[in-house]
């Protein structure tokens, strides 16, 4: 770095947001890229650590001491092209991911670590709009044929690799659209779907081809892609949602919470609904059982919707203000802060359990909830018990359970290929040749192990890629990660 003390002159500054008030009024993006100079002054308080753990705990390994160096001397272009080492798509993570990197900061130590997930957004669209962000075809052609099943950020970061290697590579979605929970999964005001739909653009020029529309299993038969191909790739997601099993579930206002947000990302689209199976929050008392982004997705688009009450029903207890960052760095420190949905007006409620669902003409407007006591074990595993004579009721005409993905939808695909399961459920495949107990047939992102986050699909997707091409032609000159 040019200033070695810049960390003890600037303190941490986030990139703009607007304000909640505005915000909730459209479907856009409402986080600003960082502007030029601010970045550069962010990046300047990188301490150059000896041991840079922000490196190690990012999944991908982005070289970030490297690049904050680069941006501090506003040298963007090379930035780009250090970044581009790495991250397959650095706009998509640098809006989606939760960076564990700034969680492992030094700096987080003693004050609060770099704003390294806004300098990464700035970088990459610097880079869009500069236009350094070019395909990057093969001038090597090879006739192995390679089908990828499932277009989310695995299967993506997997078909580019295998493309640039010279494969032919074809990625297929049951969806009417490329982009999996990219697409149907993520808020446009978290992510804007012309985001990515230049990058499809960039992968189709490098010779990726898609096939919307077809469900292998289902509407194509296994057989039939699997004479077409040298190999495949699964990269199908973890789509088993995570039940509720609790008198009252049947009851109409209860929806997963997938369901919804793909709905509403389908209206921003353009499409039409059929009245019969919508889904709306306008004017009703909204509960979200279930915490993590999906739970905050939920809480977002519901108040976008017009919802009159929205509220997060989280069962574990709430994180401490004030906890200890030694006890914890370099992984996240457990802390209570105001989310953004909480400024935008939704409400969150700890420690308590759905326990029961109730309502009238078979529709829902009671939650029955029951407050848990947690206890820590010898072990160190915590174990929870229903606190007796403390239960309540909540209002609600809609109830959307956002408790995560079990694993993967076991029937069509991947009950017809016989793949084998880890314990949990998932597509057994190792991190070193990702595959499958099937020949020719590998696995990647969340298939493989479980519900994560984007930034490890796209590592995954890339391992795996450098996998398939030492399986077909014995060596690979693909990056690692």
């Amino acid at each position: 770095m040019q200033d070695l003390h810049g960390f003890l002159r600037h303190p941490r500054e986030e990139a703009a947001k607007e304000h909640p008030k505005v915000r909730i009024r459209h479907w856009g993006e409402y986080v600003d890229v960082m502007p030029e100079n601010q970045a550069a002054r962010q990046a300047n308080r990188c301490m150059d650590c000896g041991t840079p753990y922000c490196h190690h705990y990012c999944p991908v390994h982005n070289i970030i001491p490297e690049w904050n160096t680069l941006v501090e001397s506003r040298d963007w272009r090379h930035a780009y092209d250090q970044l581009d080492t790495t991250n397959s798509f650095p706009e998509i993570t640098g809006r989606l991911c939760p960076a564990p990197c700034e969680n492992a900061c030094t700096l987080s130590l003693a004050q609060f670590p770099v704003t390294i997930k806004n300098i990464e957004l700035a970088v990459a669209e610097r880079a869009w709009s500069s236009g350094w962000v070019q395909p990057q075809p093969s001038v090597y052609k090879r006739d192995q044929r390679v089908s990828v099943i499932g277009s989310g950020p695995a299967g993506l970061a997997c078909a580019q690799q295998l493309a640039r290697a010279g494969y032919k590579v074809t990625v297929f979605e049951k969806a009417d659209r490329i982009g999996g929970l990219l697409r149907y999964g993520i808020p446009d005001f978290r992510l804007d779907k012309r985001i990515v739909d230049r990058r499809l653009q960039q992968l189709e020029a490098e010779g990726v081809s898609f096939r919307t529309g077809v469900h292998v299993g289902v509407s194509m038969a296994v057989p039939e892609l699997q004479q077409s191909s040298d190999a495949m790739v699964l990269a199908c997601g973890s789509a088993q949602p995570r039940e509720v099993v609790v008198p009252g579930r049947e009851l109409r206002g209860i929806h997963y919470a997938l369901d919804f947000l793909s709905q509403q990302n389908r209206r921003v689209a353009g499409d039409e609904i059929a009245p019969a199976s919508e889904i709306d929050a306008r004017d009703k008392s909204v509960v979200v059982i279930g915490g993590g982004d999906t739970g905050s997705d939920c809480l977002g688009t519901a108040i976008r919707q017009g919802a009159k009450v929205v509220t997060q029903v989280q069962y574990h207890d709430r994180p401490s203000k004030d906890a200890d960052v030694l006890e914890h760095w370099p992984k996240p420190v457990p802390q209570a802060g105001e989310t953004d949905t909480e400024v935008e007006g939704a409400e969150r409620i700890w420690g308590w359990d759905a326990c029961s669902f109730e309502g009238s003409d078979g529709g829902i407007n009671r939650v029955s909830m029951q407050r848990l006591l947690w206890i820590q074990q010898a072990d160190g595993s915590w174990s929870k018990q229903p606190l007796p004579n403390q239960q309540q009721q909540m209002s609600a005409g809609l109830v959307l359970l956002a408790l995560g993905y079990a694993h993967p939808v076991h029937a069509g695909l991947l009950e017809y290929l016989r793949v084998a399961f880890d314990h949990r459920g998932n597509v057994a495949a190792n991190e070193q040749d990702y595959q499958t107990s099937v020949k020719g047939v590998f696995a990647c992102g969340d298939v493989r192990r479980g519900q994560s986050l984007v930034v490890w699909a796209i590592r995954e997707g890339r391992q795996c890629a450098r996998a398939v091409d030492v399986w077909l032609s014995g060596s690979s000159d693909l990056p690692g990660i």
